[in-house]
């Protein structure tokens, strides 16, 4: 057996990574079942998007990713963004896109299982621990960004929170978050004791408690 550099077997730790993830999802889901019609054109963290723009990318960031985990995610058609008009269809196809990516995680046979990530580059591939922790994290965040455009609680149980932290400071910060197409802004200071949520969403250039609107998603 492998044993990692941190003391946990691999295979071990992308299973729990899995849980999470799947658990993660699902809970978005069950925010965005709460999703009205009159809430479609309410502002969301991310700036310039309303409730039906975050939606809407995040059924398609959910297709994109499955499709990777199944070996297809270089066809650019699984992460093309439909445009929300009626609601109930929007919520349906996003809770069938959430278990579509939850059910073609459960399936990968190893970690390193390589995945196609065009959003990220198409010049290399990235083993399927990192990516499914890049859904995870991202699911995390926009768990936060839903529920702040919906004007709803939002408090993820501490293990996953604990999950999430090492992952978004993993993340590269810098100049590189500046530009148009970063899903996040440079990361913001926070005063010691923060909560872990706080730290994870200011690490990803969010403001906890700042103005709706103003970050990159």
């Amino acid at each position: 057996m492998h044993i990692s550099s941190d003391g946990a077997d691999p295979t071990e730790r992308f299973e729990r990574l899995r849980l999470l993830h799947a658990r993660v999802v699902r809970d978005s889901v069950a925010l965005v079942h709460r999703v009205t019609p009159g809430d479609l054109d309410r502002p969301t963290p991310c700036a310039g998007w309303t409730v039906a723009d975050l939606l809407a990318h995040m059924t398609a960031q959910h297709r994109g990713f499955a499709a990777a985990a199944l070996g297809d995610g270089a066809d650019l058609a699984h992460w093309s963004v439909r445009p929300v008009t009626d609601t109930v269809e929007a919520v349906a196809r996003y809770a069938e896109a959430a278990e579509r990516v939850v059910a073609a995680f459960a399936a990968l046979d190893a970690p390193d299982r390589p995945f196609l990530l065009p959003e990220f580059t198409v010049d290399r591939t990235f083993p399927a621990g990192r990516a499914v922790g890049f859904h995870f994290i991202d699911y995390v965040v926009h768990g936060w960004d839903i529920a702040r455009g919906l004007d709803l609680p939002y408090d993820p149980e501490p293990d996953v929170l604990d999950a999430a932290l090492p992952i978004a400071l993993s993340v590269p910060d810098g100049d590189t978050r500046l530009a148009p197409d970063s899903p996040f802004r440079p990361g913001i200071p926070l005063p010691p004791g923060a909560a872990t949520l706080d730290r994870i969403l200011a690490t990803l250039g969010r403001t906890p408690d700042g103005p709706i609107g103003g970050t990159a998603c």
